[in-house]
C-alpha cells in the first residue's frame, strides 16, 4: 500500500510505502530533515502532521490507513 507524503514548506510530494521509515521517504524525496541522536532523544529531527501532531522523524515510520499526509518541516535555531 502506497501513502502520498507531502512535504511543507518545500511543497514536495512522493509516493511511499507503509512502514517506510519517514527519514528515508523524505531523503528521496530530495527534503532534508536534520538528525541529531537517531533514537528520537534529541527532538532534531522533530516536525508536524497536518493536524499539529509533532513526531520524530528518525523513529517513525509512514503509517497505515492513510492515502495522503501532510509533513510540516521546521527547522530548531538551536541546532
Amino acid at each position: 500500500m502506497s501513502v502520498k507524503i507531502h512535504f511543507l514548506p518545500d511543497d514536495v510530494t512522493v509516493e511511499a510505502r507503509v512502514g517506510e521509515p519517514m527519514l528515508s521517504v523524505a531523503a528521496r524525496a530530495g527534503v532534508i530533515i536534520p538528525t541529531g541522536c537517531l533514537m528520537g532523544s534529541c527532538h532534531a529531527c522533530e516536525v508536524e502532521y497536518d493536524d499539529g501532531t509533532p513526531f520524530c522523524a528518525c523513529i517513525t515510520a509512514v503509517p497505515a490507513g492513510f492515502e495522503e499526509l501532510t509533513i510540516h518541516l521546521y527547522s530548531d535555531p538551536l541546532w
